[in-house]
């Protein structure tokens, strides 16, 4: 009896010919595409992570040495087949629930408070942190506080010194420290491309700032006379205490001044530190970013104009995240829920303004 092929035969037959194809090009693309890899690390050995090692370890396995071996995979058979019995060993392996023998180790959580402790008072010794610890509930002996410390190159007191650190400094003058920089603007003048100098006053608390002056020769006497607008009765340094600047000479008549006429500290800076100037420097950041570097300017008076605006939204319609993403200077308008939400911008839309406004 002779068996008459079906059409729908013929169809599964061309389909599954068509996928057998499709596969076997598949198959070749990626062995062509291993041998590639293989040519490019040479002998250079690829880390991989405990999970990739597994996922590999696990298909390699469903594969088997012989297709592993014609496959021509960027790692052996012998090496997959290695990683899926160690993951079975791993699977039994009990011996990190054993009991271990010995003193148990000090909790993470201790460590890191006793060299906190040491760090942020340098004048305390194992004594007193050991007390500091029992406040927050924490009862060990004093030996092993020193033997953290030891363990983490912090010396014992006396033989620490009782420096204050940065952090300390800040936190103990916030309510009255100051900081001052200079930025530079390039500006199209008749002369053509003039530097201009840009002074910034910041009070770090607050983070509010004065634009002390511009100038395209920050002389001796142009400072000086800056330092002195400053400093008077209801100027922005009034209830300074200490001012942070660096250690370049255009500060230096600034500072004279600041020593022989009033009773504000200039703080020092050591070289090569912005970062212990991090506020007015994250300042200068932003007004480059969202300004200064989006304008061409022509003229002072256009750069004047530019900076006025820029502290006004500074002050009033820009979030800090260094102030729990709040303003500066808050209007009335802030947190309302009632009116129409409008725009209001600045310098031709660079800088916008979302409020409600209730009228």
């Amino acid at each position: 009896m002779s068996f008459l092929m079906q059409p729908w035969h013929l169809l599964v037959l061309s389909l599954a010919s068509w996928l057998n194809r499709e596969q076997q090009q598949a198959i070749e693309y990626l062995q062509t595409e291993n041998r590639v890899l293989r040519e490019k690390l040479g002998k250079k050995r690829i880390l991989l992570s405990d999970d990739q090692r597994r996922r590999l370890a696990v298909k390699g396995k469903q594969l088997g040495r012989k297709l592993l071996r014609e496959l021509g995979a960027i790692f052996t058979p012998d090496t997959i087949l290695r990683w899926h019995r160690e993951l079975i060993a791993g699977k039994w392996d009990y011996t990190s629930n054993k009991p271990r023998v010995g003193r148990p180790r000090i909790r993470t959580e201790i460590v890191e408070l006793i060299l906190r402790f040491a760090r942020e008072n340098p004048t305390w010794g194992a004594d007193r942190i050991q007390g500091a610890l029992a406040n927050v509930g924490f009862h060990i002996t004093d030996t092993t506080v020193r033997n953290v410390l030891r363990a983490n190159g912090i010396e014992p007191v006396p033989d620490r010194p009782a420096s204050m650190s940065w952090q300390t400094f800040l936190r103990a003058h916030w309510d009255a420290i100051f900081a001052v920089d200079f930025t530079t603007v390039e500006v199209w003048t008749k002369t053509g491309l003039t530097t201009f100098y840009v002074m910034v006053v910041m009070e770090l608390k607050s983070r509010r700032v004065e634009i002390a002056g511009i100038t395209t020769n920050p002389n001796k006497q142009w400072v000086r006379q800056v330092a002195r607008n400053l400093t008077g009765s209801d100027e922005f340094l009034e209830d300074a205490s200490h001012v942070i600047m660096d250690r370049d000479g255009s500060f230096q008549p600034f500072r004279t001044y600041l020593q022989k006429m009033t009773n504000i500290e200039p703080v020092l800076l050591p070289p090569k530190s912005p970062n212990m100037n991090a506020y007015l420097e994250r300042f200068m950041r932003s007004l480059k970013s969202e300004c200064l570097n989006k304008m061409i300017f022509f003229g002072q008076h256009s750069l004047e104009r530019a900076l006025r605006e820029y502290v006004g939204h500074y002050h009033a319609e820009r979030n800090h995240q260094g102030l729990d993403n709040q303003l500066i200077e808050p209007g009335v308008e802030v947190g309302s829920i009632a009116g129409k939400i409008e725009c209001r911008e600045r310098l031709g839309g660079l800088l916008k303004y979302y409020y409600r406004n209730a009228a």
